[in-house]
């Protein structure tokens, strides 16, 4: 009798500590205000997200911390916590031309062309890029779709500081920093940029043809083959001026959302930046091939070239995400200042406050913004299996109080300097408002040296 005592005692001891253990996992959030953007938009008060390596393995409400044990737990201190944003259109290696010509008519030759000929190099791109991604990943972007030369090295960057990103190399149908021939971005992308970064964690190598307008149809198509052979996606600008609308209305009668489509050119591998000047006949063709759109409210403001119609896109449920471009543009690099202009853009547009509501902004900035890069599957929402890509938004700030709705809260209270934590792949890139993996005060410095050289330059074109 004593001998099956000790034994249901045993057992009992294995069952009780086998129930009482817990799983381990890398990091856990907690008594955070959850913003999932999934499918049912559901938000969790006092909520707990756990990330086990580069993924997400659970989110719940508090009682979920009992189930697991983390190398590192995160207090997010009633913050918001939200999917990581994604800026689906930006020039990052252009960051150190920031403020030039800005309120000039033809800023781009009389300022940049002269600017990239001289001085744009595989070094200068790297630096840039890394200058950018640090603004843009302490403003909570996780992942960004860049367009620009050298992408390869701008990939380096991006990977430096632990960002996301679809690195697009520039194809036009003239000479180029990269390239001494017209197209030779082409090559330059088939050399250099993909088969470097094709199956890595963190880069998905593009082409980028600028435009319709700058690129032959021969050379799309070539470009649409290879990136169909290679299975990578093709950003590219389009319908962003009035001057391109009515240059293909004359030459094809066909909007350039319609030549697009009879070159074959429009996929579910395309992202499209701007589309400013697009038909409903367009919004509809886009919807019909799976085509993802940046919209950047802020550039498209700022150059005077008109107000995309977002809202019409987004009732036809296009794949509709936020762009800033260039830092030439718009100038900052985050999407938080991007969210207010696109609904009060709306709401004056259409004399309608109640259209454009915060909710739907989020949306486009994080799980729309995914949907538009064709990455959902991966990033863009606070579920189990997704990427940890993750942002927490402190909440103690006067501008973040009170929270009646947190939606509302994010698109028209915040700042970037709210982002307290980013998570990028699992792993912790800024904290308490600090980068974590490169030296902002050597970046810094660098920006300071190559500004000196800018300055030089400006001089001399303004006494031209």
């Amino acid at each position: 009798m004593k001998k099956i005592t000790i034994f249901t005692i045993c057992i009992l001891s294995f069952f009780k500590c086998f129930a009482d253990a817990k799983v381990k996992a890398s990091i856990i959030i907690k008594n955070g205000l959850i913003l999932t953007m999934d499918k049912d938009y559901k938000i969790i008060n006092d909520g707990v997200v756990v990330i086990s390596g580069t993924k997400i393995v659970a989110v719940g409400n508090k009682n979920l911390i009992n189930k697991y044990k983390a190398e590192q737990t995160i207090d997010a201190q009633n913050g918001i916590v939200m999917p990581g944003m994604i800026n689906a259109h930006t020039h990052a290696g252009m960051s150190l031309f920031r403020s030039a010509g800005d309120d000039v008519a033809d800023r781009l030759t009389k300022y940049l062309f002269p600017l990239e000929a001289k001085l744009v190099t595989p070094k200068l791109v790297y630096d840039a890029t890394l200058n950018s991604a640090i603004e843009m990943v302490k403003g909570g972007v996780t992942t960004m779709v860049d367009m620009y030369y050298f992408e390869d090295y701008a990939a380096k960057a991006v990977k430096t500081i632990g960002m996301r990103g679809v690195m697009g190399e520039t194809i036009m149908g003239n000479p180029t920093p990269d390239s001494k021939k017209p197209y030779g971005g082409i090559e330059y992308a088939n050399k250099f940029l993909i088969p470097k970064y094709k199956n890595d964690h963190l880069i998905t190598p593009a082409y980028a043809p600028h435009a319709p307008y700058t690129n032959d149809t021969k050379h799309l198509r070539e470009v649409e083959k290879l990136s169909k052979q290679q299975d990578v996606p093709i950003t590219i600008h389009l319908s962003e001026t009035k001057a391109e609308l009515e240059k293909y209305k004359k030459e094809y009668n066909k909007t350039p959302v319609e030549y697009l489509e009879s070159i074959g050119l429009l996929s579910n591998r395309l992202i499209a930046a701007h589309c400013i000047f697009v038909t409903d006949k367009d919004i509809q063709i886009m919807k019909e091939n799976g085509v993802g759109v940046s919209h950047n409210p802020i550039a498209n403001s700022k150059s005077a070239k008109g107000i995309a119609p977002v809202l019409e896109m987004d009732k036809e449920n296009i794949k509709l995400g936020l762009g800033t471009d260039g830092p030439m543009s718009s100038n900052s690099l985050d999407i938080i200042n991007q969210m207010s202009y696109v609904t009060t853009l709306q709401k004056l547009k259409h004399s309608d406050r109640t259209i454009m509501p915060a909710k739907d902004v989020v949306e486009m900035a994080t799980i729309g913004g995914a949907k538009a890069i064709h990455m959902d599957d991966k990033v863009g929402s606070l579920e189990k299996g997704k990427l940890a890509d993750i942002a927490i938004i402190e909440t103690k700030s006067a501008n973040m109080n009170p929270i009646y709705d947190p939606y509302s809260v994010l698109v028209y209270s915040a700042y970037p300097l709210n982002v307290d934590t980013v998570i990028i792949n699992g792993k912790l890139i800024v904290k308490n408002k600090k980068l974590l993996t490169f030296s902002e005060s050597q970046n810094q410095k660098t920006v300071e040296s190559y500004s000196k050289k800018v300055k030089k330059i400006l001089d001399k074109l303004d006494n031209k």
